[in-house]
């Protein structure tokens, strides 16, 4: 069943395209088929839906499942019409260092408000699931014989879809969706294997402060409440 929503997920996802993201919330449903409502104006993800009433003040743990993770749709082709040739087992390689990258960011993030990563499944624990979709590596650090180096103005960009649950009922709580790019920094610049990796940091770094943010106001608001 959670393999399941995975893939009913990436195909959410994929009617969702990044010209819908930055069109606005108006051509998106109010509801999902779960029940969660679009919240509107938030500033952080661009597109949020939760079960309206929903608090996450009771969590102090989180369980943070490995990502998913798939290419941009005709993205290895479109690499191989270049100087660089792209093989399945690069495809492979690179979707399991962003599997890593992601969790290495999500767990210092969590850490920092002083949530422990748990496989536990307790009423304080939530499940955190993620899939990173749509990834577009500009210039991928291939192992060949001949080196090739590449420069470019951006690493690439990625959209991240997320789901919350609650670990003891397994009931879903929110998704949300977010595309990000690398910055422009108006000049080229050599892209290698370190560079890929900073880039992606710097893309899922505010998607990790942003869940960090929410469980520390849901859980200020929850401790003001009960004094």
């Amino acid at each position: 069943m959670k393999l399941m929503l995975i893939f009913l997920s990436m195909v959410f996802s994929g009617l969702l395209s990044i010209t819908a993201l930055a069109a606005g919330k108006s051509e998106v449903p109010e509801y999902t088929v779960e029940g969660l409502k679009l919240v509107p104006n938030t500033k952080d993800m661009a597109l949020v839906w939760a079960e309206p009433g929903a608090d996450l003040g009771q969590y102090k743990r989180v369980h943070l499942v490995e990502p998913y993770v798939a290419f941009k749709k005709n993205w290895r082709r479109d690499q191989n019409r270049g100087s660089i040739r792209v093989s399945g087992s690069d495809m492979e390689r690179i979707k399991e260092n962003v599997k890593k990258l992601f969790i290495e960011v999500f767990k210092e993030e969590l850490e920092k408000g002083g949530y422990e990563l748990t496989d536990d499944r307790a009423e304080d624990v939530l499940i955190v699931r993620p899939a990173i979709i749509n990834l577009d590596v500009t210039a991928p650090d291939i192992r060949t014989a001949n080196r090739v180096e590449t420069f470019t103005r951006s690493a690439g960009s990625m959209t991240l879809y997320i789901e919350l649950y609650d670990a003891e009922t397994e009931d879903i709580i929110a998704k949300a969706m977010d595309a990000r790019a690398d910055r422009d920094n108006g000049y080229m610049q050599w892209q290698t294997g370190p560079a890929n990796r900073a880039a992606g940091a710097r893309m899922m770094r505010p998607w990790a402060e942003t869940l960090r943010n929410a469980l520390d106001e849901a859980r200020s608001s929850s401790s003001a409440s009960k004094e």
